[in-house]
């Protein structure tokens, strides 16, 4: 395969050569310079989200990259804004985040890999804070700091169970001050989500500044700026700020950058990186991190409030196998024809489609088509998709490319062009001004189908902390699993007559909301028994596989 000259690719969404800083030979940063430059243009934002997945994935992204392989076949100037692998689930259960098949993003390898620095950048600016705030605890300056009440943990860009709990400081007085410590993965850092949130370098610098990173011997709050750290993070990040431009294995452009993970920040790509598309592309394709009880409601409440964007519709990606799974077939059956487990599943689709009327935007059904898919049963997801006046689209981009995603962007322009008169208007879940509380309330009971939440004692003395820190009128990034609509991964389908339970709650200043922890999320997280780095091999001509499902 032969990639178009990066400065090309470009030039086909209208960026102009000064524009595209080439990244070595297939990879570019787009400069920031970029934006504003094409007199106001909007494109039309489609947002991509998914029922509750198996656990490894339906194929989102592939999708994704399906839809703007089709429109771009269709005459469009379509452009995926999509979000950076991380190289925690590109060696653990998942493999690359590039795509599948022959929809997919290149250079993959990568893509995958170190791409253009911006998670190193990401995890290294993390770190210099950690370093400048145990700096400050063994001299007492410039501010004085409780080294029992240190809140900022520490990054790698990696699964690593053992290092949850540390402990740091250890040798002697010489070598720092003894105290318990953490890492999370650098996808679950606060200057992850920071990255993705902000719309330029004064913007990221204030967000930088504000991080909370413990508290004075008195009680009161430190933040990054009281150790003069956000400056200099911010000259780590200046590069990583700019939106990463590759292209599909068809030639179309594509905008990779940042990627906060789903289940534990908002999963989302960067507020500039969408904002680039929407200057430049008619269609913008975008994903949220894993189903639409995560991904796509932080993409609304908290991405889509703080960009001030909002979606033209959204396309649901659904597989046979993941509503066979949710109707209650075994993991080892789900491939197979199960009608009975197939329509008992519907009752988990229904519900994120419910959950997208009520943010007042259309959908169409996206199925990714796996070979043992039979007709019968998509003609039954065909109608009951009918029946709630929602309609499907078979895409086989996978093995088939831009030529098999047409049905796809043949469908997903209807819906656009039925709201060209009246475009949707942002429909949020619920008001800054309300408390905490009722904000989590709010997304457990519309979105997830609880009847009510429960914070634990330790929920309840965080939220204190929140407000005491000014932190009350946040929006909530819900942490909580992927596999189910509740709080429990062992619990698919559709719970009924569940309470989700809190039990932490984290203030994340700079990034502008507070995390609500649920079940047994962990920000850093671990390797299977199988990791997927075992499956890789370098060939003698440098050439990588191993790194997708399937190679």
């Amino acid at each position: 395969m032969t990639l178009r000259p990066i400065a090309e690719v470009g030039a086909e969404l209208g960026l102009s050569q000064d524009h595209v800083l080439p990244w070595g030979t297939n990879r570019a940063k787009v400069s920031l310079d970029a934006l504003g430059k094409q007199g106001g243009k909007q494109g039309r934002l489609v947002l991509v989200s998914a029922i509750n997945p198996t656990p490894p994935g339906e194929g989102k992204t592939t999708m994704s990259v399906a839809l703007a392989m089709g429109l771009r076949k269709r005459g469009r100037r379509a452009v995926a804004a999509l979000r950076e692998p991380s190289l925690g689930p590109v060696f653990g259960v998942k493999g690359g985040g590039t795509g599948g098949g022959q929809a997919s993003l290149e250079p993959a390898a990568d893509i995958n890999l170190h791409f253009t620095g911006d998670l190193h950048a990401i995890t290294s600016a993390n770190n210099l804070l950690a370093a400048l705030v145990d700096n400050a605890v063994y001299y007492g300056q410039p501010v004085a700091i409780d080294s029992t009440r240190v809140r900022w943990r520490r990054a790698m860009d990696m699964n690593d169970r053992f290092l949850r709990n540390v402990i740091v400081g250890l040798g002697g007085k010489a070598h720092g001050v003894p105290r318990e410590a953490a890492f999370d993965i650098t996808a679950a850092s606060e200057v992850m989500a920071i990255l993705a949130l902000s719309d330029g370098l004064k913007d990221l610098e204030t967000r930088l500044a504000r991080i909370v990173v413990g508290h004075s011997p008195d009680g009161k709050p430190v933040r990054a700026r009281d150790v003069d750290a956000a400056a200099a993070m911010v000259a780590v990040l200046k590069d990583a700020l700019m939106p990463n431009l590759v292209q599909t294995r068809e030639g179309g452009p594509a905008l990779v950058h940042a990627g906060p993970f789903g289940n534990i920040a908002h999963g989302c790509s960067s507020v500039l990186g969408t904002r680039m598309g929407l200057a430049y592309a008619d269609e913008v394709v975008t994903e949220a991190g894993f189903g639409f009880d995560l991904g796509a409601e932080k993409f609304l409440d908290i991405k889509c409030r703080t960009a001030g964007i909002w979606p033209r519709g959204v396309m649901l990606v659904v597989t046979l196998r993941a509503l066979k799974h949710h109707g209650g077939a075994a993991a080892a059956r789900v491939a197979e024809p199960d009608r009975e487990a197939l329509v008992r599943g519907f009752a988990h689709l229904e519900k994120h489609l419910e959950s997208v009327a009520a943010f007042g935007l259309p959908a169409v059904m996206c199925v990714n088509r796996f070979p043992q898919d039979t007709e019968a049963e998509l003609d039954e997801l065909r109608a009951f998709g009918r029946e709630r006046g929602v309609e499907m689209a078979v895409c086989e981009g996978f093995s088939r490319g831009g030529d098999g995603s047409l049905e796809l962007a043949d469908r997903v322009l209807e819906m656009l062009d039925r709201t060209d008169a009246a475009p949707p208007r942002p429909r949020f879940l619920y008001e800054l001004t309300q408390s905490p509380e009722e904000k989590v309330r709010a997304i457990a009971r519309t979105v997830y189908g609880a009847d009510d939440v429960a914070f634990t004692a330790g929920a309840m003395k965080d939220l204190q902390m929140v407000r005491e820190l000014g932190g009350a009128e946040l929006p909530v990034c819900m942490a909580k699993t992927h596999l189910s609509l509740s709080d429990d991964p062992a619990k698919p389908g559709r719970p009924r007559g569940f309470t989700l339970t809190v039990r932490e709650v984290r203030l994340s200043a700079g990034a502008g909301f507070m995390v609500a922890l649920t079940g047994d999320i962990l920000t850093m997280p671990g390797l299977p028994r199988e990791p997927a780095a075992r499956r890789i091999t370098v060939h003698d001509d440098g050439r990588i596989t191993g790194l997708m499902q399937g190679e």
